[in-house]
């Protein structure tokens, strides 16, 4: 009886030291919408259109280990802006609707890759991108720097938007590719402590 108790306090005891580190292994990160920006680049025949849209808030918390994640990366469509009030208000009434549909947001289910706890990391984010009213999946190449407690963080990628269903801003005498460039660059914080790996 002694023995069983014994090795039942054991398993028990070996069991919370392995659900501790893993528990620990746990990260989640604040984005500073002041020191984050989202830029877009669209190519057409004649020159390349560069504008940018405001990020208002993000929250990514992910295991180190398995790469699960949750969280959100909001930015407000309606903030789109590319330095010509015409194309602008055309792509916020024809294209991005951005009035009924306000928000474009990044929910990650997967970060792959090891984060580093300094310097620099390659790391692929997968989740969905929602814009437009509609939900894609979506896979980003991503930079991370650590230095001093703060995540710099960088992701590049490609929107389909005509294959999305969104409308193709092309007119006859101007012809743009069926693809917007994408740079999200953001700095964070832990929100929780920093694990030691």
């Amino acid at each position: 009886m002694i023995q069983h108790f014994r090795s039942s306090l054991f398993l028990t005891a070996c069991a919370l030291a392995l659900i501790s580190p893993l528990a620990a292994q746990d990260l989640s990160l604040e984005m500073d919408p002041a020191q984050s920006k989202v830029e877009f680049t669209l190519g057409d025949v004649l020159h390349t259109v560069r504008g940018s849209f405001q990020f208002k808030r993000g929250a990514i918390r992910f295991d180190l280990g398995s790469g699960k994640a949750s969280g959100e990366l909001l930015v407000d469509a309606r903030s789109g802006a590319s330095g010509n009030d015409t194309r602008d208000r055309k792509m916020h009434k024809e294209i991005l609707e951005s009035q009924r549909f306000p928000d474009i947001v990044f929910r990650p289910d997967l970060v792959e890759g090891k984060l580093a706890p300094q310097g620099v990391s390659q790391m692929q984010v997968h989740g969905v991108f929602a814009i437009h009213g509609a939900e894609h999946e979506l896979t980003a190449p991503v930079e991370v720097r650590v230095a001093g407690g703060k995540y710099d963080i960088t992701a590049r990628f490609a929107v389909p938007y005509q294959k999305w269903g969104i409308k193709n801003p092309s007119t006859f005498f101007l012809r743009v590719e069926d693809h917007v460039d994408i740079t999200v660059h953001t700095v964070a914080n832990a929100a929780s402590p920093v694990p030691s790996h």
